[in-house]
């Protein structure tokens, strides 16, 4: 099939602002009944995410990036309703096959990988490997034989709040050399893959991507290689994050799926043989189902070298235990033992330790909380359930990284450290 020209694209929806995720009683309850500092995981909630994903893109398979929770419970949950997982080395991948994933579901979705790293992923059964050079399909060939390999296309990052545009992907330039490389080793040039960065908020960086994607298509065709799916990697936002001062961030969810229906049907005239499409997805499935049980250090008022007076709420929970993501978004905080209306005060938010970047970064917006907190308040921070234990230091300074636990409507179900 030769490369068709781009079709002018339709008009995309107009957004709803999607409404930030109520807390759900599985969550109310765990919270509420908690005594100490804990991170809890609505299944039932991470269950109704990925069968709203599955709906609106029935043609797209979901392989749960295993990086943005790494939870036993949770990945059997998936597991059991049919997602299959991206793993970014050989022990997310043990640990994917644990929670009941068949082999033939989980892929090798990191580039950086050492060569024992490909021979133990390929002694696990994994046969799919993300590549973007020359020097790691190489590898994977000597390592991992007849393995079937993805190249992943680079994108700009724009509009993500976390871009991931340097570390990983090659040109679409560079690309069919790759994979001509491939097929010349020996191993399957299997397909294509993009990410479009974390928690991306327009529709227009997955345009660009599907552009990509189809301007190298048709590169592939001219070189006679035909891939058999393309990956469409994970950025897919989270609903409940704030922004640095303190409002909803509302990502264009609708709009975004409106694109990847379309750029999946035009790929599919593009290319020369059926595809199928997979996708990574990690904080959007995870992000707004976990929330994590902290409490009040202290807050206080302080003086700065400037000479103006700043109130500090101290948490117990912070970038080194939990919070890890604070420099580029704010968390929803409920206090519980507070009233709503009660009188708040305007403070900047930082956790235990003694290192200065354990705060909200620079050019967050204060948080308007009560003016009565005392020591020991429970504070719940809502949204809290992407990269909050993948990111756990082992203790630093002393504070020990939070316990995990999994709820279901029935009751608890597992209990982790």
């Amino acid at each position: 099939m030769t490369h068709e020209s781009a079709p002018p694209r339709a008009a995309l929806p107009e957004a709803t602002p999607p409404t930030p995720p109520a807390l759900s009683r599985n969550l109310s309850d765990a919270l509420s009944a908690a005594a100490e500092d804990r991170i809890f995981y609505d299944l039932d909630g991470i269950e109704e995410r990925y069968t709203a994903l599955r709906r609106e893109l029935p043609q797209v398979d979901v392989r749960f990036a295993v990086k943005a929770c790494p939870v036993d419970g949770v990945l059997t949950r998936l597991a059991e309703r049919g997602a299959g997982f991206d793993a970014a080395s050989p022990q997310e991948i043990a640990q994917a096959l644990r929670a009941g994933a068949p082999v033939g579901s989980v892929h090798y979705g990191n580039t950086v990988k050492s060569d024992r790293n490909i021979a133990s992923a390929h002694l696990l059964g994994v046969r799919d490997f993300a590549t973007d050079s020359v020097a790691d399909t190489a590898a994977i060939a000597q390592h991992a034989p007849g393995a079937r390999v993805f190249c992943r296309l680079a994108t700009s990052g724009r509009g993500a709040l976390w871009g991931l545009s340097r570390k990983y992907g090659c040109s679409s330039r560079d690309a069919p050399g790759v994979l001509a490389a491939a097929r010349a080793s020996g191993l399957v040039p299997a397909g294509l893959s993009v990410h479009v960065g974390s928690q991306q908020m327009t529709a227009g960086a997955w345009q660009e991507a599907f552009d990509t994607l189809a301007g190298t298509l048709a590169a592939l065709n001219r070189r006679g290689i035909h891939p058999d799916h393309v990956n469409l990697g994970g950025g897919l936002p989270a609903l409940g994050y704030l922004d640095r001062h303190g409002r909803p961030l509302h990502p264009p969810l609708d709009r975004i799926l409106a694109v990847i229906r379309e750029g999946t049907a035009r790929l599919g005239r593009v290319s020369a043989r059926p595809l199928r499409f997979v996708m990574e997805p990690g904080r959007h499935l995870v992000a707004d189902h976990g929330a994590i049980r902290a409490h009040v250090a202290r807050l206080t008022t302080r003086q700065q070298p400037g000479g103006e007076r700043e109130n500090w709420l101290y948490l117990s929970c912070g970038k080194f235990n939990g919070l890890y993501e604070m420099d580029e978004l704010q968390y929803r905080l409920v206090f519980p033992t507070h009233r709503p209306d009660a009188p708040r005060v305007q403070a900047v938010v930082a956790g235990p330790t003694c290192d200065g970047d354990d705060a909200y970064g620079r050019g967050h917006g204060l948080v308007p909380v009560p003016r009565a907190l005392a020591s020991g308040d429970p504070v719940w921070v809502l949204s809290a359930g992407a990269y909050a234990t993948s990111y756990l230091t082992r203790g630093f300074n002393g504070f020990p990284p939070l316990g995990s636990s999994c709820v279901r409507r029935e009751a608890a179900v597992c209990a982790l450290n």
